[in-house]
């Protein structure tokens, strides 16, 4: 059994938002299995940890950049919010945004792209900007779609200037229709998934993990009903189509209407733009997401409170 110690504790806390003692509860139960535990404040209905998964912030820029049948997304974070309002940060974001485009979303090639009217590198005119700026900073993540014959489309929410912002989403739609209602389209769906963060394209493409962990708590939670073995079997079955509902893209209800799910209408813009249209991809960058912040005092208020 793993000592359940204070950090342990701050980091279930994090995870899920639960209290401090129920979290303290939940790995004693499952023997200071961090992730058992996640699940197991799910079941007794004390945690939020599906919806809270993510907002873990940072600070920085997201930058999207179109042209053409492509969009890039980058990420390049910094220590403070107060960097993301510097013009030279915000020029650097850019910049490396369009090197993305250029160079296929491959990060490492961006660092090692020219970074124009400098003589150094990317990652040479980041640690410059750093010296200049005084503060850290990173190249964290990049990220490219692209289709033959459609639209490529953006949205950027929290927009702090054009192309940069919080969380920057890029849509891609194959189709050889009307270019301009494709991409009007296309930032209407930008935007529902720049709302709703789905986790997949399609329920194949979800994470099989994923998918079976979600089924395990279903099955612990219809189980509790005292219901026979087939009704159990079907509220998990029920519960697994909601759940793909509320995280597979095709499968959520469209922000615009709250009711006609995406894939229907997608199907149904061909008559609009007179060809069949295939939503191709899709990305979704938000600032700092999966970052871990130091929370000042916190191990120590939970030590205080195991020693209870």
């Amino acid at each position: 059994m793993a000592e359940i110690t204070a950090s342990l504790v701050k980091e279930l806390r994090e995870k899920t938002g639960a209290g401090m003692m129920d979290c303290k509860k939940a790995l004693g139960e499952t023997q200071g299995d961090l992730e058992k535990a996640v699940d197991w404040l799910r079941t007794k209905g004390l945690s939020a940890a599906a919806k809270k998964a993510g907002r873990v912030a940072a600070e920085g820029l997201v930058a999207v950049v179109t042209g053409g049948t492509s969009g890039a997304v980058i990420e390049v974070n910094a220590e403070t919010d107060f960097v993301g309002r510097n013009e030279m940060f915000q020029k650097f974001v850019i910049e490396a945004g369009k090197l993305a485009l250029v160079n296929g979303g491959d990060l490492a090639k961006v660092a090692a792209a020219p970074y124009p009217g400098t003589g150094r590198d990317v990652q040479g005119e980041l640690t410059h900007l750093i010296a200049t700026i005084g503060e850290n900073m990173s190249l964290r993540r990049a990220g490219l779609l692209s289709v033959s014959d459609g639209v490529v489309a953006s949205y950027m929410h929290n927009k702090v200037a054009p192309d940069l912002g919080k969380i920057g989403v890029l849509v891609a739609l194959e189709s050889t229709g009307d270019k301009a209602k494709l991409e009007a389209l296309a930032r209407q769906l930008a935007m529902h998934v720049a709302s709703t963060n789905p986790q997949s394209l399609t329920v194949a493409d979800l994470d099989q993990a994923a998918v079976e962990r979600e089924r395990g708590v279903l099955a612990e939670k219809a189980g509790q009903s005292g219901k026979s073995a087939d009704i159990v079997a079907k509220m998990v079955e029920g519960g697994l189509r909601k759940f793909h509902q509320e995280v597979v893209l095709l499968e959520q209800a469209f922000i615009m209407d709250g009711k006609t799910k995406v894939a229907k209408v997608v199907d149904d813009a061909a008559k609009q733009v007179g060809a069949p249209v295939r939503l191709a991809g899709f990305l979704r960058f938000a600032l700092g997401e999966g970052i871990e912040k130091k929370a000042e005092d916190f191990a120590a208020e939970v030590a205080a409170q195991l020693k209870k």
